[in-house]
């Protein structure tokens, strides 16, 4: 079986149930896929179940691509989620308690919207300091597809829903929410409301390092005399800050399996059990090899993923792929090396491929089988305490955004990102994720809306998406694009936790891309206040310019606002 999928090893276990095969005769390989984001983890299974059946009974190739409304319409989306929470505050903005309500849309079926709403769960706090905290969560069972991953698992929802009850509690006590948010940042050593103890937080060093680079107080100071003399076009900034746990939240998931052979030319064949999807795990896990055998990266070839030369693998997901295959390439290599060095020891080699040479004449084991699992991690949902995550990736965003009050067009004038990432394995890789990532977080925040509703049946609920193709689903595009982008790495916080002091950096970044909606919502702030009205008001994602505008208050939008709205005048 060849499959787009995140989850080969998922694909061995639908096809060897539907066609009653034991998983040893179902071998799925994978060379890439053009991008994954946790859509290709499940929801492709069943397609290559479909698939095996004709394929087996007539034992011919078969081949089935769906096209992308349908895709689009049948496989699920990223879960929508709502909280309700109650938040205890000191008038000087320090939190006291928390709580808090979960619930996410799971579709017509379970698939992973258990464990995305226990990521949210766990994200819930972002990165404060809630000494009271209580949170619960809910799956709900509705006729929608199924909905299932997407890029940082319900850590987005939980953290966006924290930044918004933060926002809430500034407008409380009119102050800014990046006062609330600094005044309750956690300390070194804080234990977070799971029983995890916070360790080599770089939390403020993140923080603190954005914004002297977009000299916030200045250009807060800027946006509100533009915002004095212009009456239809406002501008709003906003800083957000970020922590993503790292590891599979399941424990057995955190191991990783890899395969290494040595030539006698000198040249190395590495397989391992993830899955290259654009993300650069393949050049990662290359470098890994080439820097333990000290050999140039050409000589390092990877082969594609297949579940007969690494069995069992966990799905290229959670942002642990670099971790783990990374550790487990290196242990078979240091495995090689170990067998090898009696040989180096004796002689003086020119080249690593005299040295494999004379190691294969002496009849020493060229090939090696490397594993990893990821340690001291482990939690126990009945007492709800341990350790999910191996480590955390920090990151920080600003961004300055202009909107149109007649319209609710808006575009993002800067957006500046600091994250820490240890000692990258390969900064160009690691930059373009965080932009990346921040883009289609930025569709997520601000762009892309689905729209579910009827068919032309006038008294049948279809339940159709009509949102199922590039022709209505509105996807970042070039003008989306901040004007001003930039993206800076922390230097000098090796972490101690992961392959070369590395972090992970698939899914974290993702979240930063709200800022962007909290800079449209202090934007439209400004234009509310201009109409005496200074209550906090719900701004939810995505803020697409009909969300925009009606949230804009003039005599337009008040008299489809109701009879209700009673805009309160600040004397």
């Amino acid at each position: 079986m060849i499959s787009s999928t995140q989850a080969p090893q998922k694909h061995v276990a639908t096809v060897a149930r539907v066609l009653g095969l034991p998983f040893s005769k179902v071998v799925c390989k994978t060379k890439r896929i053009g991008g994954g984001f946790g859509g290709k983890e499940t929801r492709s299974a069943f397609i290559a179940a479909a698939a095996c059946v004709p394929s087996y009974l007539l034992n011919r190739p078969i081949k089935i691509t769906l096209d992308r409304d349908v895709d689009m319409m049948i496989t699920g989306q990223r879960h929508s989620f709502l909280g309700k929470y109650k938040v205890g505050f000191t008038n000087a903005g320090k939190i006291l308690a928390l709580d808090l309500e979960l619930y996410n849309n799971a579709g017509n079926s379970l698939d992973l919207s258990a464990a995305v709403l226990e990521r949210a769960m766990f994200h819930s706090d972002n990165v404060y300091d809630i000494p009271h905290i209580r949170v619960s969560g809910q799956v709900c069972y509705t006729n929608y597809p199924s909905n299932t991953a997407f890029r940082g698992f319900g850590g987005p929802q939980g953290m966006i829903i924290t930044e918004n009850w933060i926002q809430h509690v500034a407008m409380e006590l009119q102050r800014s929410p990046e006062e609330i948010r600094e005044v309750n940042f956690h300390p070194e050593g804080h234990i977070l409301h799971y029983g995890q103890q916070v360790q080599n937080s770089t939390l403020n060093l993140v923080w603190d390092e954005l914004k002297a680079a977009c000299d916030f107080p200045k250009v807060r100071e800027v946006v509100n005399q533009f915002n004095l003399h212009s009456r239809w076009r406002k501008r709003g900034v906003a800083m957000i800050p970020t922590k993503f746990g790292i590891s599979f939240t399941t424990k057995f998931m955190n191991q990783a399996g890899a395969l290494v052979h040595v030539y006698t030319d000198g040249t190395v064949l590495v397989t391992h059990g993830g899955v290259e999807m654009g993300q650069g795990l393949h050049t990662k896990i290359a470098q890994v090899a080439a820097t333990s055998f000290n050999i140039p990266l050409s000589s390092v070839f990877i082969s594609e993923t297949s579940t007969d030369k690494v069995p069992n693998s966990s799905p290229t997901a959670a942002s642990a792929s670099s971790d783990m295959y990374g550790a487990a390439v290196l242990d078979a290599c240091e495995q090689i090396k170990a067998r090898m060095k009696p040989i180096a020891d004796r002689n003086q080699h020119s080249s690593f491929s005299q040295l494999a040479l004379s190691c294969h004449l002496e009849r020493v084991d060229l090939s090696a089988h490397g594993f990893y699992i990821t340690p001291d991690i482990g939690f126990d949902w009945k007492v709800g305490k341990g350790i999910p995550f191996s480590y955390h990736t920090y990151g920080a965003a600003f961004a300055e955004v202009e909107i149109d009050t007649l319209t609710g067009d808006f575009y993002t004038r800067t957006a500046n990102i600091v994250m820490d990432l240890g000692n990258s394995l390969n900064p160009a890789i690691d930059i373009g994720q965080i932009e990346g990532a921040f883009v289609q977080g930025l569709g997520w925040a601000a762009l892309e809306e689905l729209k579910w509703g009827d068919a032309d049946h006038k008294w049948i609920r279809t339940g159709n998406l009509f949102t199922s193709g590039p022709g209505t689903y509105k996807i970042p595009s070039l003008n989306d694009i901040p004007l001003n982008f930039h993206v800076s790495l922390l230097k000098g916080v090796p972490n101690p936790k992961a392959i070369h002091s590395s972090k992970a950096v698939g899914e974290p970044p993702f979240f930063l891309a709200s800022v962007v909606l909290f800079a449209i919502k202090d934007a439209i702030i400004a234009a509310r206040a201009e109409e005496g009205c200074h209550d906090w008001f719900p701004l939810d994602n995505p803020a697409t310019p009909e969300r925009i505008r009606m949230a804009c208050i003039d005599d337009f939008t008040r008299h489809f606002a109701g009879s209700d709205f009673h805009p309160k005048i600040s004397i």
